[in-house]
């Protein structure tokens, strides 16, 4: 991007360095990486429309109400990816502190009148127009952004060779702060995500053992508080004692989760066929646009087209890994790990739960739920991956 400086007096040169550099910014893209993620958005929206197409209660009598707006969706985010790519993670980087900054006001927006509760979860706000937009999805981004700006400031200016405590100590506060407010909402799905992206990023810094074993020790103390103190809501409690004991209410907490592994099970090797699931149709599993999206492709592509699925999820962290790898700044492997552990996480749950493997925490599936926000938010991740890939050294 700085090649496109020039001097004002050769405008034909100037004019072929822009188009000399675009063409190393197309040629320097990670193709696989966003052909998965390009591929995983068109299944997801057919999953989505077959969910939906016939649930009048949802598409107001519109059978195309929900693929267009997941088709919408996912454009904006291509979008945003694009927009994150010709901006730079390293221009991003002296933007984070207003971003965080706004993140932060906005999931304190939620605890104010201005929050909603959908599904249980007052995560959300709702804007005109009937579009609603989840804080949370973004704040994940920004603690991604903020512990990698904080990590690897002293040592990508060769200071140090690894951060020490007192840096260490600054990142985990900054993601301290938006966890204990997504926590009060509560929602305890993205602050469960939000752990794992603070433990990636720890890991890929070099920080001391002591700072791993030391959160993971927290994390179990403070996991058995929030238990006895009452932090989280009744659902919340009643969908981890399901997990434990999925016989205890079938036919109440534990419906979902048993009507998903139907909806998986009946589909075979093959499925069903795309819109021919009966468990699909007959509408036995909720929230199967968002939550649940898999159950779809479980019933009505079998197992070869969720195994399709989870081949694409398994691309994009493969290829995640090899940016994270082969960049030579240590700010651009935290981010690059902190998206891995985000989305390795965040999918191993969704699909988890819908298996009866993982508790229900209300997680979409990156690129294949039905949702707004999640979907701006994982898109502009891989614009991060993108512009890491590109703006690496030739010779890496």
């Amino acid at each position: 991007m700085a090649g496109f400086s020039v001097s004002r007096y050769a405008p034909e040169r100037s004019a072929w360095a822009k188009l000399t550099a675009r063409d190393s910014v197309v040629r320097r893209l990670d193709w696989p990486l966003l052909g998965s993620a390009v591929a995983l958005s068109f299944v997801g929206s057919l999953l989505v429309w077959s969910a939906t197409r016939g649930r009048d209660s949802l598409t107001h009598g519109d059978p195309y109400y929900f693929l267009f707006r997941h088709a919408l969706n996912t454009g904006i985010g291509v979008g945003l990816m694009i927009g994150t790519i010709w901006l730079g993670h390293r221009t991003l980087r002296g933007a984070v502190p207003v971003l965080y900054g706004i993140s932060v006001v906005l999931v304190l927006a939620v605890l104010t009148p201005l929050g909603a509760t959908v599904n249980g979860a007052h995560a959300w706000i709702l804007l005109p127009g009937g579009f609603s937009l989840q804080p949370s999805e973004f704040t994940k981004i920004t603690i991604i952004l903020g512990m990698a700006m904080l990590l690897a400031a002293r040592v990508d200016a060769g200071d140090q060779q690894h951060p020490d405590h007192r840096t260490v100590a600054k990142a985990l506060g900054v993601a301290v702060i938006p966890m204990a407010i997504v926590m009060l909402m509560p929602d305890l799905g993205s602050v469960m995500v939000m752990a794992v992206i603070v433990l990636g990023a720890l890991l890929a810094s070099g920080a001391s053992n002591r700072w791993i074993f030391g959160l993971l020790g927290a994390g179990t103390a403070g996991a058995v508080a929030v238990w006895q103190l009452g932090v989280l809501d009744d659902y919340q409690i009643a969908r981890f004692a399901a997990f434990a004991n999925p016989a205890l209410d079938p036919a109440g907490v534990g419906y979902n989760t048993n009507q998903a592994r139907i909806a998986i099970g009946s589909g075979g090797l093959s499925g069903t066929g795309l819109f021919n699931g009966s468990q699909t149709t007959g509408q036995f599993v909720p929230e199967q646009q968002t939550d649940f999206v898999f159950t779809v492709a479980g019933e009505e592509l079998g197992f070869l087209g969720a195994g399709l699925i989870i081949v694409l999820l398994g691309v994009i962290l493969w290829r995640a890994c090899r940016i994270a790898r082969e960049t030579t700044e240590l700010y651009g492997t935290i981010v690059a790990a902190g998206i891995i552990a985000w989305f390795a996480f965040q999918s191993f749950e969704n699909i988890g739960m819908t298996l009866g493997i993982m508790p229900v925490a209300g997680l979409p599936l990156p690129f294949v739920s039905y949702g707004g926000s999640s979907m701006f938010a994982v898109w502009v991740a891989i614009g991060l991956l993108q512009s890491i890939r590109v703006q690496r050294p030739m010779s890496a």
